[in-house]
């Protein structure tokens, strides 16, 4: 056990004084200080890397941190299966795939949180055809509540609860991933007009293998991303290093976050940056492996809301976004994400039982909080409108109650839990509200 001290996550959106910090380096330590925590009524939270915007893994208990629990990664050729620690960080992951001639299916924009807290959250890319990164779970120890350690495969029904499991069933040591073989990626990213975007995303979901794009409010520009699955081996081409460099550290970045800091200084003049920004973006064509086109580097923080909604809603849904953001006033410099994934059986995942959009809206780390909470709220006010899901791990404000209603397994989750975790060992504030007790 450390000294406690203050924990912030990366966003600054949430931050707590664990009593404790315990980073186990076998599975019985980690064990054994759970069963001690819970005969002491003691909470005890497993934390990741701190990329979630919600309040998920924050504690005044026993912080876990697992990065001592490394183990070597175990194969299955035969099923390309790969067995990873939980801690393990997703950006480690394709140097472990690469030598097996291997590839995870899809992935997020972002590989800095580990494939545990990834995973319990709910986080997933785009492709009309994929699922989140929860669904290529095929197995996953954990320690429960009581100290138990429980082994869930691919048989076990409880699988479906604790793939994605908001840390409340116990903190997970190990989990199978099954893979895919190695593919590359072609990324064909331009500007559009965002009303030509907004009639063709449902076409572009059901026929290309990956297509996202980012609205820059205040302007009728889009920027789309169509990304093409091919043959592992495929040579790379596009732009070289340097242009990439410049495309995505200078301008994706550093230019970013100097115009989105002049516009928390001066919100009056974010309309006309978005403008200056939108004219900037141009196309280009480039293929590479497919984590490196996955992936993007985002150096600029920002606060982050997403909602899953029906995928056929989507249109109608960016258009009430962009009209009330013009009738409330809102001064918003960041772009907002548009993304789908196909349907899946997870209990809490955010696609469960249907195709789903997702529409992620973001405000830089320095705007105004008041000004920040206002646009998250009302841009939330429209997707519950549309029986909306929200991220687990970014910032919303629904309850149990409201849960309940648009998760039509919660109960039977609850049920899971209460075998799992009948003590709350692993309860928090955010739990509370969310699961509703």
């Amino acid at each position: 056990m450390s000294t406690p001290a203050t924990w912030t996550n990366w966003g600054g959106t949430a931050s707590c004084t664990p009593s404790q910090v315990f980073r186990p380096e076998t599975v019985d330590e980690l064990s054994l200080a759970v069963q001690n925590a819970a005969d002491r009524g003691e909470n005890v939270k497993p934390v990741g890397s701190g990329h979630s915007f919600s309040n998920i893994a924050t504690t005044t208990g026993i912080h876990v941190d697992l990065s001592a629990l490394h183990r070597t990664p175990t194969v299955d050729r035969e099923r390309k299966r790969v067995t990873l620690s939980a801690g393990t960080h997703l950006h480690e992951i394709p140097a472990l795939l690469e030598p097996l001639g291997l590839a995870m299916e899809n992935l997020g924009d972002i590989d800095r949180q580990t494939i545990a807290g990834a995973t319990s959250t709910g986080t997933h890319g785009t492709g009309g055809r994929f699922g989140g990164l929860a669904t290529q779970i095929r197995g996953i120890t954990l320690v429960d509540g009581t100290g138990g350690i429980r082994k869930i495969d691919e048989d076990d029904h409880d699988l479906a609860a604790a793939a994605l499991g908001l840390g409340a069933l116990g903190v997970v040591t190990e989990i199978t991933v099954q893979c895919v073989d190695a593919f590359a990626v072609r990324a064909e990213e331009g500007p559009a007009d965002i009303e030509d975007v907004i009639d063709g995303f449902l076409d572009q979901v059901a026929t290309v293998d990956h297509h996202e794009f980012y609205w820059f409010p205040h302007t009728a520009r889009a920027l789309t991303k169509t990304n093409t699955r091919l043959p592992a081996g495929t040579p790379s081409d596009g732009p070289g290093p340097v242009r990439r460099y410049i495309d995505d550290e200078l301008l994706s970045n550093r230019a970013l976050g100097a115009l989105c800091t002049l516009g928390s200084f001066l919100p009056q003049r974010v309309p006309a940056i978005n403008q200056v920004v939108g004219r900037a973006v141009s196309a280009r064509t480039y293929t590479d492996r497919s984590d490196r086109i996955f992936v993007s580097d985002r150096g600029v923080r920002f606060r982050e809301m997403e909602y899953a909604i029906p995928l056929e809603a989507v249109p109608d849904a960016l258009r009430e976004v962009r009209r009330m953001i013009e009738r409330r006033g809102h001064t918003v410099s960041f772009p907002i994400e548009v993304r789908a994934a196909a349907a899946d059986d997870l209990m809490l995942s955010t696609a469960h039982g249907r195709r789903t959009g997702y529409l992620a809206v973001h405000r830089f780390h320095r705007d105004a909080e008041r000004a920040s909470l206002d646009y998250f709220r009302d841009v939330e006010d429209i997707m519950t409108d549309h029986a909306g899901r929200p991220h687990w791990g970014k910032m919303h404000t629904r309850d149990a109650d409201y849960l309940r209603g648009v998760y039509p397994r919660f109960d039977d989750f609850a049920t899971v839990r209460d075998r799992f975790d009948p003590q709350r060992t692993f309860g928090n504030a955010y739990l509370r509200t969310v699961l509703g007790d």
